[in-house]
């Protein structure tokens, strides 16, 4: 079977969405990041929008890595599939596009040359990154010119200086950094390593200047879950559409790219005008608070009581009776009402969630979800919590069980050197921090769920403070704990919501 190939997609073999004609643009975005994600992500919906007119985006894909999709992209003539799957209004829904705005692949470890002429192209304008959340990060290295560096912001310092020597210096045209790493206040953490490294490397006051007046480092929010390529079925669909290929990326249909920055630049890159959910705005918080809140939040609320009541994944969560009925409790009776956002709107989002957590096409682990639930629940969680106890007086009987839940999925024991947990399935291991796992092996010894609780509450280095105080809260958990003890954690589950 042949790989796709542009002269057989400009001649309609393929029978599938693509932009015709393409590629006709000149390389105006650059990608540092080759991942499922992005490229089901950003440049899916780039190339929409140039399906349609609006928008004439080329982009070139740096792989940040020694190792990665550089040359098989190239193999494809930059092409591959978007394949969506899910459901929409309670049905199932699917469709596929092959994605041909990506015009150049490279390995900036063996073509650093060639990534300095394209950062040094007056044309380039926007620059998109996926570098996970570890990317972006101050590590010190020395400055070597024709030498890719090794960390990303290092990498965008080195790349923005080729650009102002080539371009006129202070009068250089900038670029437009949309980072999407899932980290808060992503485009201000990059902008504030980007310059260290300018100061470190002493590349002088006007290049830094430059970089802090005419260069936008802006804070965006993604969300689509991009599960990649479907290993078990590639055959099977390649087969069907009639042509290999090697880097479908699947997907859910549900996106929303949440950007801040000012409405001219939402002219120049209008992925919005193609009925693409993308948001230009003042302020992202609010959007932020309504995806850590309530779609992190209920997965954090939800999974370590559904691991431990013997399920493995969110799917079968959400086609248990009884965890899905808490689910839907703590999301729409606990969790909804205090998000910063009309109430429709959290509604929507809400109910929106609830379609993507039972996707049939996308297998998440629990366990996934489960590593570090600490500093998730701290996070994600304990907000809600305190704006009940503000409304209410009292704490949440879901978001308390779910404390409890945790509480008891942390309570472990050390096997062959790992800290590990045992439900009636078998051992599972614990995954945190080590101060985290230690102070729970600590307050488990002995087995006694109140003790547990009593200290566990009270210890402020876990949840940034004193949570015990909050107005029932630990009677709740003590409670919840020992019904788990007695009677399981579905039977105390039931319980627990009434």
């Amino acid at each position: 079977m042949e790989s796709l190939q542009r002269s057989r997609l400009a001649g309609g073999a393929y029978g599938v969405p693509h932009t015709p004609g393409a590629p006709v643009n000149p390389v105006n975005i650059l990608q540092i990041g080759d991942g499922n994600f992005l490229r089901a992500f950003v440049d899916w919906m780039v190339d929409v929008c140039n399906g349609q007119g609006l928008f004439h985006g080329g982009i070139a894909i740096a792989q940040p890595l020694e190792q990665g999709i550089a040359e098989p992209l190239t193999a494809q003539d930059g092409l591959f599939t978007v394949l969506l799957r899910g459901i929409e209004n309670g049905q199932n829904v699917q469709s596929r596009r092959v994605v041909s705005c990506v015009s150049l692949a490279l390995n900036p470890y063996d073509q650093w040359d060639a990534m300095r002429a394209l950062a040094s192209d007056p044309v380039l304008r926007f620059v998109v990154s996926n570098t996970t959340e570890a990317g972006i990060a101050d590590v010190e290295e020395p400055f070597v010119p024709r030498t890719c560096p090794r960390s990303f912001p290092a990498k965008v310092a080195a790349l923005l200086r080729a650009r102002y020597l080539a371009l006129g210096g202070p009068a250089a045209p900038g670029l437009v950094f949309l980072p999407c790493e899932l980290i808060e206040a992503n485009g201000a953490n990059l902008r504030r390593i980007v310059l260290l490294h300018a100061h470190r490397w002493s590349l002088g006051a006007d290049f830094i200047a430059w970089i802090e007046r005419s260069n936008h480092f802006l804070d965006t929010l993604v969300d689509r879950i991009v599960p990649g390529y479907p290993a078990g079925e590639a055959a099977a669909l390649c087969a069907a559409w009639g042509y290999d290929d090697r880097l479908i990326a699947a997907a859910e249909p549900f996106h929303i790219w949440v950007i801040q920055g000012p409405a001219d630049l939402a002219e120049e890159f209008p992925l919005h005008k193609a009925g693409l959910n993308v948001v230009w705005t003042e302020d992202l918080q609010p959007y932020r608070t309504r995806k850590v809140r309530i779609l992190n939040g209920a997965h954090t609320a939800s999974v370590l009581a559904a691991y431990c009541a013997g399920l493995d994944t969110v799917q079968q969560m959400m086609e248990d009776p009884a965890v899905a009925g808490y689910l839907r409790h703590v999301m729409f009776k606990e969790i909804v009402p205090f998000v910063p956002l009309p109430e429709a709107e959290r509604q929507a989002y809400a109910a929106t969630i609830m379609e993507r957590f039972g996707n049939p096409f996308i297998r998440h682990e629990l366990m996934s979800i489960a590593l570090n639930s600490v500093s998730k629940w701290k996070v994600r969680v304990l907000p809600t919590v305190k704006d009940y106890v503000a409304k209410h007086g009292t704490a949440p009987a879901g978001l308390a069980f779910s404390l409890a839940a945790l509480l008891w999925f942390y309570k472990g024991r050390m096997v062959d050197g790992a800290y590990t947990g045992t439900r009636e399935a078998g051992p599972y291991p614990i995954r945190d921090d080590a101060p985290v796992i230690a102070k729970m092996a600590a307050a488990w010894e002995g087995g006694d769920p109140a003790r547990a609780a009593g200290q566990l509450l009270g210890d402020a280095a876990l949840w940034g403070e004193d949570i015990s105080v909050l107005p029932g809260l630990a009677d709740l958990v003590k409670a919840d704990l020992a019904a788990i003890a007695a009677k399981g954690m579905k039977a105390a589950l039931g319980q627990a919501m009434g």
